[in-house]
């Protein structure tokens, strides 16, 4: 029986903000519901920041509710900090995202924290969550690299990890913010981590910006993660760090994983239409490397 991967496309948040024009709330509804039909159960579906700030994020509480209930589906919203967790809370979000930093440059840039603030606001988050049976995932940005500070020291991220885990998180995710792992980088730090956490307690978030996003994957799962951030169409970059292009994009994720016999749950060709809907959508240009070959497969 084939071993399950989990991936959470991460588009309609991560994918979005950075767009230079703001999706109405029903066309990001339209996005999620595309991906849902393609077997995707795991979706960051915006932020609770404020809209000034990110404005393509605004209204993440209309989202939610004209989404509605869905039990085979977890929604996922990013919170910054305690009041971003309160509205979610308020709204009935089950799943945050909590967001610290391996550097102090990109706390500063992100939130105007240093990483101790972020790191004590993600700790009191968690704890809350706790109480009110919420559950936590929290992202380690620039856990490879930064792009103010260079590469980040892995003991650092390993602290966090520490930190992180001895708060009580569901899960922890490293983040190459701006694409510049290696996957010998990759490897090794995932191999410290799993001397001390399981390995289903780690997940990872790549960029693609120096085309190795698929290589970091594969070294990844070689090294027991079977959890990844993924963005439809390879859409996504941070607004707030310098040279952060998009995600990996998730159809090449998934056509990667399932010819190296692992299970996903999503189906490729509705993917694949879903990945056409969302570039007419935000009138871009898939970055799926594997688009044209994919479309051939299907018809197309």
């Amino acid at each position: 029986m084939a071993e399950n991967i989990i991936i959470t496309d991460v588009g309609p948040r991560d994918g979005l903000q950075n767009l230079p024009k703001a999706l109405s709330v029903s066309e990001r509804a339209d996005l999620i519901k595309s991906l849902i039909k393609a077997g995707i159960t795991s979706l960051e579906i915006g932020s609770f920041v404020s809209p000034r700030a990110v404005p393509t994020m605004a209204d993440t509480d209309l989202l939610f509710n004209l989404l509605g209930v869905n039990t085979q589906v977890n929604y996922f919203a990013l919170v910054p900090n305690f009041k971003g967790y309160q509205l979610a809370r308020s709204i009935g979000i089950k799943n945050v995202v909590l967001v610290v930093y391996a550097s102090d440059s990109m706390a500063n840039s992100n939130v105007g924290m240093t990483m101790e603030e972020a790191k004590q606001s993600a700790i009191k988050i968690t704890k809350q969550a706790m109480c009110d049976q919420i559950t936590t995932t929290a992202t380690i940005s620039v856990a490879f690299g930064c792009p103010f500070e260079g590469n980040t020291n892995p003991a650092v991220t390993v602290d966090l990890v520490d930190k992180l885990s001895e708060a009580g998180v569901d899960r922890l995710v490293l983040a190459d913010t701006i694409g510049a792992a290696n996957p010998r980088q990759v490897s090794s730090l995932i191999n410290c981590l799993t001397e001390r956490n399981d390995p289903q307690f780690l997940g990872c978030h790549f960029h693609d910006t120096r085309a190795m996003g698929l290589a970091n994957i594969y070294a990844a799962v070689e090294a027991g993660v079977r959890y990844f951030d993924t963005s439809i169409a390879g859409l996504g970059g941070c607004p707030f760090a310098p040279g952060s292009s998009g995600n990996v994009a998730t159809e090449d994720v998934v056509m990667m994983l399932e010819q190296m016999g692992y299970c996903t749950g999503i189906n490729l060709k509705e993917l694949m239409s879903a990945s056409k809907f969302v570039a007419k959508l935000t009138q871009s240009k898939s970055s799926g490397r594997a688009s044209a070959w994919l479309n051939s497969q299907f018809g197309d």
